[in-house]
């Protein structure tokens, strides 16, 4: 017994380290902003009485995720003046970035959407832009703090952290508002203020967690020799600073995009293709969830213990689920699955907005729902993973990750014009329609990922295929 006891304390030694617990409260800053220019905002604005077509278009502010690769390589090889010498080189960034996000929501808490919804928007857009920059230079943090054995503790202390904090800003934050608001049943803008207020204040914890935390030692001895080089080939043909500029731009910018496409040839437009598309059915849907729900009735604690509490359990859950089914089946078969079950739940919701308001089917169309999206979701981000390359796997991650937003996050902001001209039931099935495509997608991909395997073992082996 006592072997036994002392294998699984082994086992679990990974999880009480320093690094792991810091990616914990870093997790939590990072998930804690990404609700409040999304769900909880769309709630908001709903409740004040804003337009549905007005907030589909206020959802294009969190594009800004969708473009975060442009600027991630600024993030990743520049230095910050004042936050660099002070803090480091990702600290720097962390902290610059977590003052960003504070002084953004406190100006959002401070904001009526009624009276003057251009400067909410201005705020959002802020909190979008700081939130997606920390997120670039947590992920690299988080590679760079510890060797690669110990990766798979920390994405999961991240995640862990990542989703408590959707929890707090969407589940938290309505009941915040519940609670300080004089009548349920009224639309009160003292209750959504101090509610994101409140969120202001817990931001505090990444802020804190940051400044406690150990910048990583990195070798960057490999890419600085890279760009000298790059600036003494420049420097033939340039004056000494433009070869140094553009030195500098081209290590970190055009460098990482030259290795995707060398290594994925032609197959690299598919693979992108479908990055770009595979998340559209639930993207598109989800815009419209909160709004939903409001039109149809339910409280704001209905929604948030079924749609925040219950389905994100159940997201978790299924990306327990998810893992188990990839390590049995392979990436690309869970893949295929997770995109098959999120076009298909989206259905659930048609049926919804047909029997009206019935908490018994809406516990049972997000349980369902968020458990599909659960193994989406695992599928999807073990795929992107295996798609980046060592030497630059933080600008490459940052460039795919903002691709699988771009495009869904467009279509998504016509989602409340659609709703206004079709009503919901047809919003729901085309919702649904839209994720069908993503199968053929799927299936070409992995078409062109086993003839490319198929060549290069005929390559490498002649005598084979003779």
């Amino acid at each position: 017994m006592s072997d036994i006891f002392s294998r699984c304390r082994d086992l679990f030694a990974v999880y009480y380290h320093k690094r792991v617990l810091i990616l914990l409260l870093l997790g939590f800053s990072a998930g804690l902003p990404l609700m409040l220019v999304f769900s909880t905002l769309s709630f908001w604005l709903r409740e004040a009485g804003v337009d549905r077509a007005a907030i589909g278009y206020f959802s294009w502010i969190a594009l800004t995720y969708a473009f975060k690769w442009a600027w991630s390589p600024l993030v990743d090889r520049m230095a910050l003046p004042i936050f660099t010498s002070l803090f480091g080189r990702r600290r720097g960034w962390m902290i610059f970035a977590q003052l960003c996000l504070i002084a953004a929501i406190i100006g959002m808490s401070v904001s009526d959407p009624i009276e003057n919804l251009e400067r909410l928007a201005v705020c959002a857009l802020l909190l979008a832009f700081a939130s997606a920059t920390q997120d670039i230079v947590i992920d690299a943090f988080r590679i760079e703090s510890a060797p690669e054995k110990m990766q798979a503790a920390l994405a999961a202390a991240y995640q862990v952290g990542y989703r408590s904090a959707m929890i707090v800003a969407t589940a938290g934050a309505l009941t915040i508002a519940a609670w300080v608001s004089p009548d349920s049943q009224a639309y009160s803008l003292e209750s959504w203020q101090t509610a994101y207020f409140v969120m202001a204040i817990l931001m505090g914890v990444g802020l804190i967690t940051t400044l406690f935390a150990k910048e990583p030692e990195v070798d960057t001895k490999a890419a600085d020799e890279i760009e000298l080089k790059l600036q003494q080939d420049f420097a033939k043909r340039y004056p000494p600073l433009f070869a140094k500029s553009f030195a500098w731009i081209y290590n970190a910018s055009i460098l990482p995009f030259i290795d995707f496409f060398k290594r994925y040839g032609k197959s690299a437009i598919l693979i992108l293709l479908l990055i770009s598309c595979y998340r559209i059915s639930d993207i598109v849907m989800g815009i419209m969830a909160n709004v939903f729900y409001v039109d149809l009735g339910f409280s704001k604690e209905e929604i948030a213990f079924l749609s925040k509490v219950y389905g994100l359990i159940m997201t978790l859950l299924g990306a327990g689920a998810g893992g188990v089914l990839i390590m049995r089946y392979g990436t690309m078969k869970i893949l295929f699955l997770g995109a098959l079950l999120v076009a298909l739940t989206n259905l659930l919701f048609a049926w919804q907005a047909y029997i009206g308001y019935n908490v018994s089917f809406l516990t049972f169309a997000i349980s369902v729902d968020n458990f599909s999206a659960g193994i989406a979701t695992a599928a999807f981000i073990a795929y992107l993973s295996s798609l980046t390359s060592s030497g630059y796997s933080a600008t490459q991650y940052a460039l795919l990750s903002s691709i699988m937003l771009l495009f869904p996050k467009f279509i998504a902001g016509f989602s409340g014009t659609y709703v206004n001209a079709f009503g919901y039931i047809n919003f729901f099935i085309a919702a649904s329609l839209i994720g069908f495509p993503v199968l053929i997608l799927i299936a070409l991909v992995n078409r062109a990922n086993i003839q490319s395997a198929t060549k290069t073992d005929a390559e490498t082996t002649p005598e084979l295929s003779q």
